[in-house]
């Protein structure tokens, strides 16, 4: 191994050692009150050292939140098997909002930063770098859009506000989880499966759902959290 090969993996090693410290340090007492300088101690650096690596705490958590959005997008990274291309269109959907939740389960600092923590910064000031998660979301319209189409779902449907209620039933269990609000004994998994499930059949039921699309995703606009909103 060359010296430049050796200098690159150096800086890619303290890099992730900065990024995991944030990480666990973000989420433990939260963003706003985790200072450059208190990463720095966790990893006996000094807070010059981690300027030369990031600009900004701003920017740590840019780079945590694309990590944190890769994953939910490719569950190959974490060990689960892709998204079925052959299934049937409601099969698909289902598929999506379950690995939102498994996402939840088996990555819980990441959903914290990007779904629980107000205190984060708005990812719409990275929009370029973000552009893959806005496509993610646009992905999730269209197979729904599939299922109106195949019959699976009522023609009236809008799809944007079929997609908000998806995600705010497995959040919500995924949030209940994650702060041990949960019953005793109860199966966290069973739940949000059940959720999913019931959701879905009111949405196939034709129910005239009361909200409305509020327009493009937040990821497309000024003043939004990290969300997949």
């Amino acid at each position: 191994m060359g010296i430049k090969e050796r200098q690159e993996r150096g800086r890619e090693a303290v890099g992730r050692a900065i990024l995991d410290a944030a990480r666990e340090l973000f989420v433990a007492e939260g963003f706003h009150n985790v200072s450059i300088r208190k990463i720095a101690e966790r990893i006996e650096y000094s807070p010059a050292a981690i300027y030369g690596y990031f600009p900004s705490k701003d920017d740590i958590f840019f780079a945590l939140a694309e990590e944190g959005f890769r994953l939910l997008g490719t569950p190959a990274c974490v060990g689960h098997a892709a998204q079925p291309t052959h299934a049937p269109p409601l099969e698909r959907v289902r598929s999506v909002f379950w690995r939102l939740y498994e996402f939840s389960r088996d990555q819980p600092q990441y959903f914290a930063l990007m779904f629980v923590d107000r205190s984060v910064p708005r990812i719409s000031r990275e929009y370029e770098r973000f552009a893959f998660a806005r496509e993610m979301k646009q992905q999730i319209v269209e197979q729904l859009r599939a299922c109106i189409v195949a019959g699976d779902l009522p023609a009236a449907l809008d799809p944007h506000v079929a997609m908000r209620a998806l995600t705010v039933g497995v959040l919500g269990v995924a949030v209940m989880r994650l702060s041990q609000r949960l019953a005793p004994g109860e199966d966290a998994d069973l739940l949000a499966a059940d959720v999913l499930d019931l959701t879905l059949a009111g949405l196939r039921s034709g129910l005239v759902l009361q909200s409305t699309s509020q327009g493009d995703c937040p990821l497309n606009r000024a003043a939004t959290a990290a969300t997949l909103s």
